[in-house]
């Protein structure tokens, strides 16, 4: 079975943690212990969210006065190999010694004309009080929203439209190598202008969201399994009230009935409602320590084309 597995932010860097190499380094065994198993058995392709990542280095770049500060689209390739790295020597650690894990700096391509750059929604970076991204809103010229009770810098965030190294991904897959890439979301990247004497690619001022990507990946990929690996059990009705429920097996047509929060479980329900949609294939939404369960369909929620007992309810 072919598994596209996207891991949350909190795989990486739990929210209030400090983003040293060590505690990223720590969570990302965490995962690597959690994935390895299945890697033997399936063909298994890794995508990670980056969001922590690329603010800490629009920080760190900031504050060197020698050189502009690097674009977005650089600082998404630092990420993709920073984390990228990490994730590889874990992995490769725990599977045999003649099992190749490979990290691929991944390229997407995204539509310049797409409304979402005059609506930056992406957080990146760490959080602050109120008056501390009043501050950095005013001196950097950068967007912020709340996130919770706190605030964070907000970029772009396109649609991803192609992958560009889906050919390469795919020939490292046929060789029984464990792939991360697209990480991030990918690097966007506009493509040069049909009609014209363009003949360069483009970085682009954005953040890709990585479990939008990841559905493209896995349906170019022709995925048995499109997993998306977050820090709760599943997808809930009520979230945070006393009649919550979790999801157990359910369909697009009934996801497409209840509401989720844009910032945190929509992007996941809107990528898995994408990928069976347009597959057939199952995804599915749950936590890291479930994920045997959730490929086996026991744990998480499961989101398929047709129901297996007609009218089962979908709650757990």
């Amino acid at each position: 079975m072919r598994i596209v597995i996207a891991l949350g932010g909190n795989a990486l860097l739990r929210r209030g943690e400090p983003m040293t190499t060590e505690v990223q380094r720590q969570n990302v065994r965490i995962a690597a212990r959690a994935i390895a198993p299945l890697a033997t058995g399936h063909s298994v392709v890794v995508v990670h969210g980056n969001g922590p990542q690329v603010g800490l280095l629009a920080l760190q770049a900031e504050s060197y006065d020698g050189a502009p500060p690097y674009p977005l689209d650089v600082m998404d390739a630092g990420t993709q190999g920073m984390i990228g790295y990490l994730i590889q020597q874990e992995l490769r650690g725990l599977l045999p010694p003649d099992h190749q894990v490979a990290t691929l700096l991944t390229m997407v391509a995204v539509d310049p004309g797409d409304p979402a750059f005059a609506h930056p929604t992406k957080f990146v970076g760490p959080v602050y009080d109120k008056a501390a991204a009043d501050e950095l809103a005013a001196k950097k010229g950068w967007a912020f929203r709340p996130d919770g009770s706190a605030w964070r810098r907000v970029v772009p965030s396109p649609e991803p439209v192609q992958i560009l190294e889906l050919e390469p991904i795919s020939w490292l897959l046929e060789r029984g190598a464990v792939v991360v890439c697209a990480g991030g979301g990918g690097i966007p990247t506009r493509l040069p202008s049909p009609g014209t004497d363009e003949d360069e690619l483009v970085g682009v001022e954005a953040v890709i969201d990585k479990d939008l990507a990841g559905e493209l990946l896995a349906e170019n990929l022709r995925s048995d399994l499109f997993l998306m690996v977050t820090d709760v059990d599943g997808v809930y009705l009520d979230w945070g009230r006393p009649e919550q429920r979790r999801l157990g097996e359910v369909t697009p047509g009934e996801l497409a009935g209840y509401e989720f929060a844009a910032g945190s479980m929509g992007p996941k329900v809107e990528a898995a409602t994408r990928f069976v949609a347009r597959t057939g294939k199952r995804a599915a939404i749950g936590s890291l320590a479930d994920i045997a369960g959730i490929v086996a369909g026991t744990a998480g929620t499961s989101i398929v084309a047709q129901k297996a007992t007609a009218g089962a309810d979908p709650g757990s």
